[in-house]
């Protein structure tokens, strides 16, 4: 009997944790089956097998092997949907449930779905959609160490049962929507090791001093949070902490003498606020400090010598009114990788010894007093990237030593009084991307060394002494964009291989002594917008070429020795700044050209002649001149009379009909060009329409930019006013996406390709370029307009707005009207009724997603509650982490042709190029704005193309 019993027992010993993991195992599928979206089937190994019912080997479960029970879940970056699945705690044994990095939405009730988990120890739903009020999670929650709900949506308030969950470690509520104040109660967290509480929207209030109690935190990240008032004197109570981080906020007042105490920081970040005073000498008791970020403030004072000597690895002391001179013992720093320094107000000789004893790769001290020669030991460990000392006084010439600097990509040095030949090594640097040397006293001619700069993308050297032809190995450069090689004393003859730079968007070469005829073919630089060759002495004809450059918009070939007559199809050019002046040219100015404000642009050409344009003299009219003149006007006069009656019979119909806004005509001119006329209707009598004329004309009328549409005249009247813009052939681009001709046109990936970088830089312009900065507020694929050759044209700016700066404002202040287009409105429009920069951003995602699939962005084929968004992600972003092979052997990372549109022609290099925009497309509609690139960054990735676009986009501080 006793042998029986302990057999029996042996038995129930070793079946109880089987019966466990099968029960557990039942609870998972049930989960799955009742509240997960696993579109990708990335679970489909959640299935019991008839040999093994345990659970522990399936995708994201952990499992205690001592115990033999379920401990964790983790789903994150599986592409999963659904409101929060809380029947994985029924799982008792359960302490780490992680779901970051998904589609889960919905709100979080306390009671109905968050009392279940109550025996938690990690909770982690970072970046998915989240929406309402935090939970007020209950006092059972007594065994939770870590909460993470950041990247979400939540609002409101943070409940006071936060400040009482005796074991948390960390706390992060960042990047939300959080509007409430920032609580002292949540200094009861005495386990607290990490605080986060960064990015959100809370009311202005000073920085909790009671958060000095927390003696054990390591990190405490409240950057962008409305912080006002003085950084409390308690911050030096915080002995642990290794990461201080309260940049971009409203701070004002010293720096604390008490900063002191922080024995065990690594990195404080205390940039873009509205700190004063100087630099406390009890910083050199932070013996473990490496980054030090200041910048943006108004400090003041001098670099002393005792902080100087600290062991920094970066430091960053820009934008703000520093003087005097930089200590010797600053180059002594082993650790230095990092130091910017400019726009303040330092001034002497830059140590001797910069760089020769640390590894420094980015070195900015631009925009300060700063004199004599440039440190010679800056590349002496063969690490230096970015050399940026523009706007100084240093003299002398380049030292020899950053000739070797093989590692050196961007390079400023404008505005200085630099001179001596530059070396053929500096020329032929092999990873250097940007050049700019303007503005100094530098001689010689362009070393042919040149050519082995092959990433270059800018040449700036105007304002030089520079000397010689050319070096036809330029040619080579073939990523260049802008060449500005004016104001020097080059001479010679154009190089005609210059029509090979097929990036070439700016090429002035005015103000040198260059002579001979200009290059034929320049109609192959398809993206130049600026071309200046004015104040040298060409001569010749003026090539008819120039005419088919697609989004030029700047021509300026005065003062030449130009001849011949003025080539008729520069006419088809939309200029804004045009200048022939001061040539040989001859003959009658072509129409188009017949107009009084641009007279002054053709003067000094005796040999002109027009019929209309004074002081030009008339040209001798022949008899077939005559009969074409009559003909003309009797068009003219049958047009008129054709317009007058058509006004007359629909001026009524109109009238009747006030909900129709506008309409648009296409209308010939005299001059034979083609316009698009806008008929606003409503005049005076309407707000809105008011309103939408006011912003376009405002908008338009002082901007221009090869991918914008162009606003030619503008009147109003008491009943309707006109708009008048360039004529768009191909109209809009979602017209020829979804219209009946079903993409005709847009069957080659390479044309979509071109559209969307034309869009980009159009959009780019308007956030990054324009002063103050603009917000388009309703990008779509019907407002991007198409010309004759394809090339794109942001358009209708009804709704856009300038961005101001103002205090508490988000990319220099957000817009709370109504605005955008459904399909296109970014999600953060639903919670904040805001946007911003950022919302563009996202629009124009959904763009790069329509020329990728075809499909609107709420086609019906996507199904219920989903959007081209979700259903991209549902296909092929999380289809498969293996890498697949194409039916050609080309290897990509996602199958495309169930996302492609169908209608394209499609080579293995289209299908490369495609994968890497639907990146782009992907980062540009990230849910939370803080993720999404700016404007300058997409048309920097999506010139990318070809090469690998293995980017990663960095949020370290949140400037993305």
């Amino acid at each position: 009997m006793k042998l029986f019993l302990g057999l029996l027992f042996s038995f129930l010993y070793c079946v109880s944790p089987v019966i466990s993991l099968n029960e557990d195992s039942q609870v998972l599928i049930r989960v799955k089956s009742d509240q997960l979206h696993d579109s990708n089937e990335k679970l489909s190994n959640w299935v019991p097998t008839t040999t093994d019912q345990s659970p522990c080997n399936w995708t994201g479960i952990t499992c205690d092997t001592k115990n033999h029970s379920v401990v964790g879940v983790n789903l994150s970056n599986l592409g999963i949907s659904g409101g929060f699945p809380n029947g994985f705690c029924r799982i008792l044994s359960l302490r780490n449930l992680t779901l970051t990095n998904n589609s889960f939405i919905g709100p979080l009730s306390s009671h109905s779905q968050l009392s279940p988990c109550s025996h938690l120890q990690v909770l982690e739903l970072a970046n998915n959609q989240f929406i309402g009020d935090l939970p007020d999670l209950s006092r059972e929650f007594g065994n939770l160490e870590v909460l993470d709900l950041s990247e979400n949506y939540f609002s409101g308030d943070i409940p006071a049962s936060f400040g009482r969950f005796p074991a948390l470690k960390m706390l992060n509520l960042a990047e939300n929507y959080l509007d409430g104040s920032i609580p002292s109660f949540l200094s009861n967290l005495s386990e607290l090791t990490c605080l986060a509480l960064g990015y959100n929207l809370f009311k202005p209030s000073p920085l909790p001093s009671s958060f000095g109690n927390l003696s054990k935190l390591e990190i405490l990240f409240v950057a962008n949070a409305s912080l006002v008032g003085e950084i409390p004197d308690s911050i030096g109570k915080l002995v642990s902490l290794t990461i201080l981080d309260l940049s971009t906020n409203h701070l004002s007042g010293i720096i604390p003498y008490t900063i002191a105490g922080l024995k065990s920081i690594m990195q404080i970040e205390l940039y873009d606020n509205q700190l004063s005073g100087e630099l406390p000498e009890s910083l050199v008791n932070l013996t473990t400090l490496l980054n030090f970020d200041v910048s943006q403030n108004n400090l003041t004072g001098n670099l002393s010598q005792n902080i100087a000597s600290m062991s920094f690895k970066s430091l960053n002391l820009n934008d703000n009114h520093f003087t005097g001179e930089i200590p010797e013992t600053l180059a002594l720093n082993p650790n230095l990788v990092q130091l910017k320094l400019f726009n303040n107000s330092f001034s002497g000789k830059l140590p001797e010894n910069l760089g020769k004893f640390s590894n420094m790769e980015d070195f900015d001290v631009s925009t300060n007093d700063f004199t004599g020669e440039l440190p010679q030991f800056l590349c002496y460990r063969n690490r230096l990237q970015n050399l940026i000392i523009f706007k100084n006084r240093f003299s002398g010439q380049i030292p020899e030593s950053y000739g070797e600097c093989k590692s050196l990509s961007y390079v400023r040095m404008g505005n200085n009084k630099l001179s001596g030949e530059v070396s053929s090594k500096f020329w032929g640097l092999s990873h250097l991307e940007f050049l700019e040397m303007y503005n100094n006293n530098f001689n010689g001619p362009i070393s042919p060394s040149i050519s082995r700069a092959r990433n270059l993308t800018h040449l700036l050297i105007s304002g030089n002494n520079f000397i010689g032809q050319i070096p036809s190995v330029v040619c080579n450069l073939h990523q260049l964009e802008v060449i500005d090689m004016s104001k020097n004393r080059f001479s010679g003859e154009m190089p005609s291989c210059v029509t090979q730079l097929n990036n070439l968007e700016k090429l002035d070469l005015q103000q040198n002594m260059f002579t001979g005829e200009l290059p034929g073919r320049l109609n192959l630089l398809t993206a130049l917008t600026q071309l200046n060759l004015a104040n040298n002495r060409f001569t010749g004809k003026i090539p008819p070429e120039l005419g088919y450059l697609p989004v030029l918009t700047n021509l300026d070939l005065s003062n030449n020795k130009l001849t011949g007559e003025i080539p008729v199809e520069l006419t088809k050019l939309n200029l804004n700044q045009f200048n022939i002046s001061n040539n040989r040219l001859n003959g009658k100015v072509p129409f188009g050209f017949d107009n009084q404000l641009i007279v002054s642009s053709l003067s000094g050409n005796p040999a002109l002649c027009s019929p209309d344009l004074k002081p030009l003299p008339p040209c001798p009219r022949t008899r077939s001149d005559t009969v074409y003149f009559a003909s003309i006007l009797a068009i003219c006069a049958v047009l008129m009379l054709g317009a007058l009656l058509w006004f007359s019979k629909t001026k009524s119909d109109y009238v009747s009909k006030p909900k129709r806004r506008w309409k648009v005509y296409k209308v010939k001119l005299k001059s034979g060009q083609t316009v698009a006329v806008k008929r606003l209707w409503g005049g005076k009598l309407k707000p809105e329409t008011e309103s939408v004329f006011k912003s376009e004309t405002e908008i338009l009328g002082r901007i221009r930019h090869g991918n914008i549409v162009k606003l030619l005249l503008c009147l109003s009247g008491e009943e309707f006013s006109i708009l008048v813009f360039e004529y768009m052939e191909n109209a809009s681009l979602g017209d020829v996406l979804h219209g009946e001709n079903g993409g005709a046109g847009l069957q080659d990936w390479q044309t979509r390709l071109t559209i969307a970088l034309g869009a980009a830089k159009g959009l780019s312009y308007l956030h990054h370029d324009c002063v103050p900065a603009i917000v388009h507020r309703d990008v779509k694929s019907n407002n991007i307009l198409l010309d004759a050759e394809m090339v794109p044209r942001v358009a209708d700016f009804g709704l856009a707005k300038t961005l101001q700066r103002e205090v508490g404002g988000v990319d220099g202040g957000d817009m709370s009207r109504v605005a955008g287009s459904y399909g296109y409105i970014a999600p953060e429009y639903a919670y904040s009724l805001k946007v911003n920069k950022k919302s563009d951003v996202y629009s124009f995602g959904i763009v790069l997603m329509e020329l990728i699939t075809g499909k609107r962005p709420n086609d019906a084929c996507f199904g219920e509650n989903k959007d081209i968004v979700k259903w991209v992600s549902e296909v092929a972003i999380s289809s498969s982490p293996e890498r697949k092979t194409t039916e050609n052997g080309s290897s990509c990372c996602r199958d495309l042709r169930k996302l492609v549109d169908p209608r394209m022609q499609l080579s293995i290099r289209d299908y490369e190029e495609i994968d890497k925009v639907l990146d782009v497309a992907v980062l540009c509609t990230k849910s939370f704005p803080i993720n999404r690139p700016s404007m300058r960054r997409v048309v920097e990735l999506l010139k990318v193309k070809t090469t690998n676009l293995l980017f990663q986009i960095d949020v370290s501080k949140h400037q993305t």
